[in-house]
């Protein structure tokens, strides 16, 4: 704290702009570089000891809440329960009594004859509209047991089934087992390609690859193409059951193997699970293709905890890994001229080290090794194994295994989008409805386990900070209103806050003015918003004008900047149950703190007003936190979930490369009108172009009625208010600087 009286004095000193001096009260600010970039690393180190510690903490998670006796399944329970919802496997599988014969009848579907076993082109129901189709190998003795093959992604069921004499080795694994006397079930995988990553329709294509496609929608709906292929797999699984198999087990390699790890681990009706070129250390997730990423998976979950899941040391029931090499995936291929969005992510680096130690750590974890269950591969991976007998031809003539990959595509796509007005539904029964309108305080009480939720569950939720504020500063412009200054805050170790503060020249003594804090959008930095030489392309310079008005101005750095760098960031902070809103929420405590420490500051009336991006923080912070006492959402309010899974408009984030926006099961929780009802009472206003290219007028209007109609049923309705104007993707400044001249300073 400090008196007034010393920033009159310093404000008159007028050094020029540059000066190293710094805000009374504060440590000089020293630091030589980038700050922006500064604060990104310091984020990605922070991760990178989360995930390093998350294998110990797991541990101690289920030493503590796990049984490994005779109560393991009931104790186990719990998380079954959790990890089919982070999967996306939560939707119930129709009932059916017989496969599907791809053909019209078993004759025609009939495409091998092996001698010891006949292959079917078959396809059989795993949820409402959706199928998994493939193919089925049928013993010619009474079956031993029922196995489900599952191909990696870029492997077909032909490969399994030794019908495609393109696949180095003899006869894959699907054939070997049929030959010792299983019935088979090989189900087509979503693969890798990119063929059906569009709609030609409008026009729009991708080069992401089919897996990406679905995962971006799934996820926002709180699905998952993991979750899809799993269901197809259990599916399998009740039809066996039903045919009252002796046993049932998975095998799985490279993708197949993920999902046979996860299938074994969520059903105990599963005997034998076996798991190659796919286990080790999960936190090794970032990297991988983003299809792979589960949120909040590794708070619960590695490789370790899911084979014990699976069996490793259940009485009657068999895991199996094999140390083989997984898939190499150089990554989807840089998008063309006129393609857009892929994700980076490698596969191909899976050493029988790490393996080896994920099977380790599982007995460990369980009390012990199993005697049996690990071994290495002494050449290619288990589906590419000789078989025995001859090798079957395949009858068909003019199969397009294409096709069928259009089939499965589609109806994942088809499956996923219907899932959009049910999600509306579930946002009224269990948001809306919780809402108590009789009074602004039911009302404001009513809020609080919904923001807690959706800080915890949505955004994902840091511990408190654990630095001192320890606020350093440095005078960078010296205008004749207002003079701006460079501001550093510790948040964690490694991790900062920086800003640009604005404080207007003609304070009086005692007196204490609103603030605004600017934000900008992606990509930008504080001087994008502050700058006072011009009016900045998009922003308008907005945060100069205000403190030209006479408000403290403060315009944070927000982390969503150098492109891939903070998308990394993201990818690192999703299998921990966080988001990039997660430090976001942090370091914008912090910023509130620090302005409360200053005697101008009226800390009851601190806006927010942010722009694109800025307009997303705009939506979640201050619904998180209710120090700021209003919030603008410019150029970013939006029929939310349907922008980001569309495949009808152009301007879906489907078609874009800005990958991390998806939120895990956002549709069903929260949208922009569920956080504008968490910001309430307070006021909440959007300033919306007619031609900004990031939604339709249509269906912010749409978005924006909820917010009207619940401010009316408080009635405050004076408290909000929507500005369309002719233009563009900018800060327009004439209803937004009018509501801020309202409702914080009163005039």
């Amino acid at each position: 704290m400090r008196s007034i009286a010393c920033l009159v004095a310093l404000v008159a000193i007028g050094t020029s702009p540059g000066s190293a001096q710094s805000l009374p009260g504060t440590k000089p600010l020293e630091f030589k570089g980038d700050l922006a970039r500064h604060m990104l690393d310091g984020m990605d180190r922070f991760l990178d000891k989360m995930l390093a510690q998350s294998a110990e903490k797991r541990e101690a998670k289920w030493k503590k809440e796990v049984s490994f006796g005779a109560d393991f399944e009931t104790s186990i329970q719990p998380y079954r329960d959790r990890l089919r919802k982070l999967i996306g496997a939560i939707d119930p599988r129709p009932a059916f009594d017989a496969l599907d014969y791809v053909g019209g009848s078993a004759t025609a579907s009939l495409i091998a004859d092996a001698g010891d076993c006949k292959i079917y082109a078959v396809r059989w129901p795993a949820l409402r509209g959706m199928h998994a189709e493939g193919l089925y190998l049928e013993p010619a003795r009474k079956a031993v047991g029922g196995a489900v093959v599952v191909p990696d992604a870029d492997h077909t069921p032909e490969q399994i089934a030794g019908l495609d004499r393109k696949t180095k080795g003899d006869g894959p694994t699907g054939l070997k087992l049929a030959m010792q006397g299983w019935a088979v079930l090989v189900p087509t995988p979503i693969d890798r390609s990119s063929k059906f990553s569009g709609n030609a329709d409008i026009q729009r294509s991708t080069v992401q690859p089919h897996r990406e496609f679905v995962y971006r929608m799934a996820f926002e709906m709180g699905r998952h193409v993991i979750g899809y292929e799993v269901q197809k797999t259990l599916a399998a699984v009740d039809w066996f059951e039903k045919q009252k198999m002796p046993k049932i087990g998975v095998w799985g390699w490279g993708e197949g193997g993920s999902i046979a790890l996860y299938s074994g681990a969520l059903d105990p009706r599963i005997t034998e699970t076996h798991i190659s070129g796919y286990v080790r250390p999960r936190e090794h997730l970032p990297k991988e293709p983003i299809d792979r990423n589960v949120w909040a998976l590794l708070n619960d979950f590695g490789d370790a905890e899911l084979l014990a899941m699976a069996g490793a040391k259940t009485p009657g029931r068999f895991v199996e890994v094999e140390a083989a090499p997984e898939p190499k995936v150089q990554g989807p291929p840089i998008a063309a001229k006129g393609y857009t969005g892929p994700t980076p992510g490698d596969l191909g680096d899976l050493t029988a080290a790490e393996t080896k130690r994920e099977w380790d750590r599982m007995a460990v974890l369980v009390g012990g090794a199993p005697k049996e269950g690990f071994r290495e591969s002494v050449g290619l991976p288990p589906f590419q194994t000789k078989a025995e007998g001859s090798m079957p031809k395949d009858l068909r003539t003019k199969f397009d295994p294409q096709q069928r990959q259009r089939r499965q595509v589609q109806e994942a796509i088809d499956f996923t989008q219907a899932l959009l007005p049910e999600a509306a539904r579930k946002r009224q029964d269990t948001f809306w409805s919780k809402l108590d309108t009789k009074s602004l305080e039911a009302f404001k009480n009513s809020q609080k386990p919904l923001r807690g939720r959706m800080w915890n569950q949505l955004v994902g939720k840091l511990p408190e900070p654990t630095m001192p504020l320890n606020p350093r500063t440095k005078r960078v412009y010296d205008t004749p209103k207002w003079k701006g200054y460079e501001v550093v805050l510790d948040v964690y170790e490694d991790v900062v806050a920086y800003g640009i503060l604005l404080v207007p020249n003609d304070l009086k003594p005692d007196e204490k003015r609103p603030v605004v804090v600017c934000q900008h959008g992606l990509e930008g930095r504080p001087t994008d918003v502050v700058d006072p030489t011009q009016k900045t392309k998009f922003y308008n310079s907005f945060g100069a004008q205000l403190a030209d008005q006479g408000y403290v101005v403060f315009a944070p750095q927000n982390p969503y900047i150098f492109k891939n760098d903070f998308r990394q960031v993201v990818r690192k902070a999703n299998p921990l149950g966080l988001s990039i809103y997660s430090f976001i929420a942090r370091q914008h405590e912090r910023i509130l703190q620090f302005l409360g420490t200053l005697d101008f500051v009226d800390t009851t009336k601190i806006a927010y007003y942010g722009l694109s991006y800025g307009g997303k923080v705009a939506m979640r912070i201050p619904a998180l936190l209710e120090g700021y006492c209003l919030s603008i959402c410019s150029g970013d309010f939006n029929e939310w979930i349907w922008k980001n899974i569309t495949l009808d408009w152009g301007g879906s984030y489907m078609f874009s490369g800005e990958y991390e926006m998806y939120e895990f099961d956002l549709a069903n929780t929260f949208s922009y009108a569920e956080m504008a009802a968490l910001i309430a009472p307070r006021p909440f206003m959007v300033e919306r172009g007619h031609d900004d290219g990031v939604g339709l007028d249509e269906h912010v209007a749409f978005e924006y009625a909820k917010v009207r109609r619940l401010y009316a049923k408080l009635n405050i309705a004076d408290r909000t208010e929507i500005e369309f104007f002719s233009g563009g993707h900018e800060i327009h400044g004439k209803g937004t600087f009018e509501f801020l001249r309202r409702h914080s300073k009163g005039k």
